[in-house]
């Protein structure tokens, strides 16, 4: 099974620590974010991942090398110019030829890749979204009414939104939507899908997921990382 991983990005949020290293190296622990995603894979199953590289290419080549030591194959892609989080798999559509994951590589997550794949095999859509659930507090009483009075209130409720997580399955036949050398996102490359209604599938996962997007972030993953993913590099569950 083969995956790639978002691996170009600035990181301009975790700034001034992204202006040296690159945001997926940057140290989790006794790791980084991309180890743990490469032996996160590999725990599930998946015995080859191709990095999709931009800034900072080289530090992140020179870092993985090739995959020994991690006991999967790694191999890399880079762009020439900014293709966002849908064009750089065109620059890998030789080697894709079956289904794959794709992933963000800010992300932190127990996600059981194996499960979310097979659901994906399984499904008749050539592009399967994972999704999680995330509460959103609200700073203010939520009022309920019927005519000139109030008949409820709950203070300060937290809502639930479906996000994307970040992680996709996708089947080859979803070349043929992407354009080549382009700059091109999944938001795109979803609202041209549901247009021509064609079917996008949808996986709930339950797992533990963190989106490293800003400093707070990656304080949190630095506190997970003993809890959640430290035995990873031993191998262990």
């Amino acid at each position: 099974m083969k995956a790639v991983i978002l691996a170009g990005g600035l990181g301009s949020r975790l700034a001034p620590f992204t202006q040296i290293i690159p945001k997926p190296l940057l140290p989790i622990g006794e790791s980084s974010v991309l180890e743990i995603q490469i032996l996160s894979l590999k725990k599930h199953g998946f015995d080859e991942v191709f990095i999709a590289t931009n800034y900072l290419a080289k530090y992140v080549k020179a870092f993985l090398g090739k995959g020994k030591k991690y006991g999967i194959k790694i191999s890399f892609s880079q762009e020439k110019k900014p293709l966002g989080t849908c064009g750089p798999i065109t620059l890998l559509k030789s080697k894709l030829t079956e289904p794959f994951f794709l992933l963000n590589g800010d992300i932190l997550t127990t996600l059981n890749f194996r499960k979310a794949y097979d659901f994906a095999l399984k499904n008749e859509a050539n592009l399967v979204v994972v999704t999680k659930e995330i509460p959103a507090p609200f700073d203010f009483g939520n009022v309920k009414s019927r005519g000139d009075y109030l008949i409820d209130v709950e203070e300060k409720p937290n809502f639930k939104l479906e996000i994307l997580a970040g992680m996709y399955i996708m089947k080859p036949a979803i070349f043929d939507l992407i354009p080549k050398n382009t700059y091109y996102g999944i938001d795109m490359l979803i609202k041209k899908m549901v247009s021509k209604k064609m079917k996008v599938g949808r996986y709930l996962m339950k797992e533990y997921w963190l989106d490293i997007g800003k400093a707070s972030d990656y304080t949190i993953a630095q506190e997970q990382y003993h809890k959640r993913f430290s035995k990873l590099k031993d191998g262990k569950k």
